[in-house]
């Protein structure tokens, strides 16, 4: 029986399109998967809100992989593995447009930018709250490109979201630059459906063995190399 990996593609370097697909969590998940004995199926995920990935589960798919971080809020919504990576939001901006914009602290008047349903609204929405900010602006999941052109074209302050993501969409931006790594701990694991405690003892059986064999060391060396080490990195 196939295990069905629920991913948002383009998510890297977590969910890179293929064919075939792969990223690191495209291939924790396939090591995880021929540890179980399955073949994997990786489904993409189109929701304009990430959180709804979540009521897929046990539907259409089997397990969200796809740079997920655990919240409390998302404990409601489906069952947790033990977390294989820590990391944070970090801030970018158009270093030209706004040279004196270097963290969340020079952030008072301009709009901040995140994805609707991703860790980094709330963070957010406190600082909307706290006066740092002049406004949010809160893009549909799958326009993180229409984002980072509005900053590169002066409609955006900045934009907040997972440091490695970025650091990777921002890649072919040279305009564009991090200026604030380490603004949040999160953890990222692997979900289930909150009824499915067999799979999530399998999976947490499945990873621990291949911590062991040290691949999931490998993995990060390879799709985790340009990231900042204090604000990501894999939890062996």
């Amino acid at each position: 029986m196939p295990l069905r990996v629920g991913s948002a593609f383009p998510n890297p370097p977590f969910e890179v399109a293929g064919p075939p697909p792969t990223g690191f969590d495209i291939d924790w998940m396939t090591a995880i998967a021929a540890e179980l004995g399955r073949p994997l199926v990786a489904r993409r995920y189109d929701g304009s809100n990430f959180d709804g990935i979540f009521a897929e589960l046990g539907r259409s798919i089997d397990v969200v992989a796809s740079g997920a971080t655990v919240t409390e809020y998302r404990k409601t919504l489906a069952r947790w593995c033990e977390p294989y990576l820590r990391s944070g939001q970090s801030l970018v901006v158009d270093a030209a447009a706004t040279p004196g914009v270097h963290g969340c602290d020079d952030l008072r008047g301009l709009t901040l930018g995140v994805q609707s349903g991703n860790t980094s609204q709330p963070v957010a929405e406190q600082l909307l709250a706290a006066g740092k900010v002049g406004a949010v602006k809160a893009y549909a999941y799958e326009e993180i490109g229409t984002a980072l052109d509005d900053l590169e074209h002066g409609r955006l302050g900045a934009f907040m979201k997972l440091e490695p993501v970025l650091r990777r969409l921002i890649a072919d931006r040279p305009a564009l630059r991090i200026v604030q790594t380490g603004i949040t701990t999160e953890l990222l694991a692997v979900a289930v459906a909150t009824d499915d405690a067999a799979l999530a003892d399998e999976i947490d059986g499945a990873q621990q063995a291949l911590r062991r064999d040290g691949e999931l060391a490998r993995l990060g060396r390879r799709w985790l190399a340009d990231s900042d080490p204090r604000a990501t990195a894999v939890l062996t």
